[in-house]
C-alpha cells in the first residue's frame, strides 16, 4: 500500500521540473561549503569534494565515491581498529557476559525509538551514534581513566576522572551530529544523547562482565539493568543542551558546557554512591542512591514526554498548510494533520515503504522545525538547509509512489 495519491494529479506533477528525483551522487552543495555534496539516496552527507576547476564536476573522470558510508566516520573507524579486536576476543573468552551486555539495548532501543517517532531520523545516523558511544568514548575516555588510576587511585578515577572525560566524549558524539546537520530540535538532542549514551553502556558492561568471574550476578544487575537507566540519564542534559540551542538558532558549542556540567555532576553521583558503598561494604548506600537514580530517570522521561508532545502538537499544527504550500497532495496532506493519521497509514504500509514514508514524514518534521525556529527568533530561515530538506522531501515521495497502484 501506498500514500493515496490522485493518479492525474500525480502525473502531472511529475512533468514538472520540480526536484522530484535526487538520485545517489554527487550534487551542487546545498550549503556551499563546497562545489558538491555527496547524497546517498536518503540524505545529504558530511562528504564534500571542491572540483578541479569552477563548473566541473568530480564525477568527470569517473564516479568518485565517498570515503565513508554515512553510518562511519574517521574517528569511528580509528577507535574500532582497537576496541572490535577486544569485543572479537570477549565474544570468544566470555560469551555469555557479552550477551549479558547486550541486554540494556532491550530495555532503552523501544524508549528512543518511541521519543523518535515525532522527526524520524536516519537509520544511519543513529547508527553512527551508537558506534561513537560504543567505541571512540569509551576508548579515549579509558585509557585517560586508565592514567589516572595509575597516578592517583581507583576512587578518584571513578569519581573524578571517569565523569569529565566519559561525559566529555560523549558530549563530542552529540556535536558531531549537529556537525552533520541531524539535530533539528530539542528532542533530536535527547535522541542523540540516548544512542550515543546506549553504545557507551553496551561496552562498558562488555569489560565489566568479562571480568566479574564468580560476582557476576551482581555486576549484571548494577551494570547490566541500572545502568542502561544511568548513562541516558547523564547525557541527556548535554543533549537538551544542544538541542534546545539548534532549537532556537543559537551556538550549540556556547550551550553545551551547562548541560555537560550537569551530566558530569550526576555522574559523579552515581559512581561515588557505588564507590562509597564498595569502600564501606555498606550496602544501604545503594538503598539510597538507586532509588532516588531511578526516580529522577523517570522525572527526566516525564519532561521528555511533555517536550515530546509540545512537539508532535506543533508538527501536527503546522505540518499541512507547509505540506500544501510545498504542492503535497490533498490525500498526503490529510495524512499528516493527525498523529493518528500517520500512525495508522505508516502501520498501513508493507514494510519495504515504511523507511520511505519515514523519510517523507522527517524531511516534513525538520521543515516545520526550521519554519518554527525562524518564527521564534526573528531570524530569515537558511535557504539552503530549507532547500536541502525540500529536496530530501521530494525524492522520498518519489521513492515511496514509486509502483503506485495506476487503476482507479
Amino acid at each position: 500500500m501506498t500514500l493515496p495519491v490522485d493518479q492525474e494529479t500525480e502525473r502531472s506533477s511529475i512533468a514538472r521540473p520540480a526536484v522530484w528525483t535526487v538520485t545517489p551522487g554527487w550534487h551542487a552543495d546545498p550549503w556551499k561549503v563546497s562545489a558538491f555534496r555527496w547524497f546517498d539516496g536518503t540524505q545529504w552527507t558530511g562528504y564534500v569534494s571542491p572540483g578541479t576547476a569552477i563548473g566541473s564536476h568530480p564525477s568527470v573522470n569517473g564516479p568518485i565515491k565517498p570515503r565513508l558510508p554515512s553510518w562511519l566516520s574517521v574517528p569511528v573507524v580509528i577507535a574500532a581498529l582497537i576496541v572490535v579486536p577486544i569485543v572479537c576476543y570477549l565474544t570468544f573468552a566470555t560469551p555469555f557476559a557479552v550477551l549479558l551486555g547486550l541486554v540494556p539495548l532491550l530495555i532503552v532501543l523501544p524508549a528512543l525509538a518511541w521519543l523518535d517517532r515525532v522527526e524520524p531520523e536516519p537509520r544511519s545516523a543513529k547508527i553512527h551514534a551508537l558506534l561513537w558511544g560504543a567505541t571512540v568514548a569509551p576508548l579515549v575516555a579509558g585509557i585517560v581513566n586508565t592514567i589516572v588510576g595509575a597516578v592517583t587511585n581507583e576512587s578518584i578515577a571513578a569519581v573524578v576522572s571517569a565523569p569529565i572525560f566519559e561525559e566529555s566524549m560523549k558530549g563530542l558524539g552529540i556535536l558531531w551530529a549537529v556537525k552533520r546537520f541531524e539535530i533539528n530540535d530539542t528532542i533530536d538532542g535527547v535522541v542523540f544523547a540516548g544512542w550515543v549514551a546506549l553504545g557507551f553502556a553496551v561496552s562498558e558492561d562488555f569489560l565489566y562482565l568479562a571480568q566479574a568471574g564468580s560476582g557476576i550476578v551482581s555486576v549484571f544487575v548494577v551494570r547490566a539493568l541500572l545502568t542502561p537507566f544511568a548513562h541516558p540519564l547523564f547525557t541527556a542534559w548535554t543533549g537538551l543542551a544542544v538541542g534546545r540551542a539548534v532549537s532556537r538558532g543559537r551556538s550549540p558549542k556556547v550551550a553545551a558546557p551547562w548541560g555537560l556540567a550537569l551530566a558530569m555532576l550526576t555522574h559523579a553521583a552515581w559512581n561515588g554512591s557505588l564507590t562509597w558503598s564498595q569502600k564501606s561494604g555498606d550496602g544501604k548506600i545503594l538503598l539510597v542512591s538507586i532509588p532516588a537514580f531511578i526516580g529522577l530517570f523517570f522525572s527526566a522521561i516525564a519532561m521528555c514526554v511533555i517536550v515530546r508532545n509540545k512537539e508532535r502538537q506543533r508538527f501536527v499544527t503546522a505540518a499541512p498548510a507547509l505540506a500544501a504550500k510545498l504542492g503535497m497532495f490533498a490525500p498526503e496532506i490529510a495524512v499528516f494533520s493527525t498523529w493518528k493519521g500517520i500512525r495508522a497509514t505508516r502501520k498501513a504500509l508493507p514494510r519495504a515503504k515504511r523507511r520511505s514514508f519515514d523519510a517523507v514524514h522527517a524531511s516534513l518534521a525538520r521543515l516545520t522545525s526550521l519554519q518554527h525556529r525562524s518564527v521564534a527568533t526573528s531570524l530569515v530561515a537558511d535557504q539552503s538547509e530549507e532547500g536541502r530538506h525540500i529536496q530530501n522531501l521530494q525524492a522520498a515521495r518519489a521513492r515511496l509512489n514509486q509502483s503506485a497502484p495506476t487503476s482507479r
